[in-house]
């Protein structure tokens, strides 16, 4: 079996608010939008999306971990569309990563790799 795609979950429980908060984290509009409760985000040429969803009694759990290649450039992007994470991390020999909470509690990290050698 090979894996063609994955999609990693974020449940909310205002979905009105989240859709909003989730497009200033992704710095763009939704990519697709299965319907009226659910909407998702391709990261960029990987297979690997991104779906906020409507799941009140699941909000606030989510741990997601989406790696960048340039983690201070992303964090000062961010920064400018009104996200605030937190201190940088370094997870020695493995990767930089910071952390950003949405307003369910979920927690976001983006992490660089840290280069071998």
């Amino acid at each position: 079996m090979a894996v063609t795609e994955l999609f990693a979950g974020i449940p909310v429980a205002d979905f009105g608010a989240a859709r909003p908060w989730y497009e200033r984290l992704m710095g763009r509009p939704t990519d697709l939008v299965p319907h009226d409760t659910e909407v998702a985000w391709r990261l960029g040429e990987a297979t690997g999306w991104v779906y906020v969803v409507a799941d009140p009694d699941r909000a606030g759990r989510a741990l997601v971990t989406v790696l960048v290649d340039d983690l201070d450039a992303h964090l000062g992007e961010l920064a400018e569309r009104g996200i605030t994470a937190g201190p940088i991390q370094i997870m020695p020999g493995a990767a930089r990563k910071a952390e950003v909470v949405d307003p369910d509690g979920n927690l976001i990290s983006f992490g660089q790799p840290i280069a071998a050698g």
